[in-house]
């Protein structure tokens, strides 16, 4: 199993990003899909997820109108689309993948640091 983000990097107050995971080793389509932030200091929290087949989505609440998770079950990825970014926004992004044969807390890409500051 592997998950691979790419997309962070340094972006002003009110910049947008969009943050990908290409995934691979398990069915994706079956899986739910999260994003992750850990900012220093702090822990690890839940900014948003999609579930499989039923495309629900759910966002942190500081998040919502401002992020966009979405996936392309084509190309086994999932995106973070982030407008309106906020230094508070500054963390390294992680994908997260649960289903079926997944680890209790399911599979963890590596991160992608994102900066918001002027």
């Amino acid at each position: 199993v592997q998950l691979v983000e790419s997309g962070g990097g340094l972006v002003q107050p009110g910049g947008s990003l969009r943050l990908s995971c290409a995934s691979s080793g398990f069915t994706f389509s079956s899986y739910t899909m999260s994003w992750y932030r850990q900012a220093p200091g702090q822990e690890r929290e839940v900014v948003a997820w999609i579930n499989n087949a039923g495309r629900i989505t759910n966002y942190l609440d500081s998040v919502k109108g401002r992020f966009t998770i979405s996936t392309d079950n084509a190309k086994n990825t999932v995106y973070l689309q982030m407008i309106s970014l906020k230094p508070e926004d500054t963390a390294v992004y992680f994908c997260n993948a649960r289903g079926p044969r997944s680890p209790k807390n399911g599979y963890w890409g590596q991160g992608t640091q994102v900066t918001v500051s002027s």
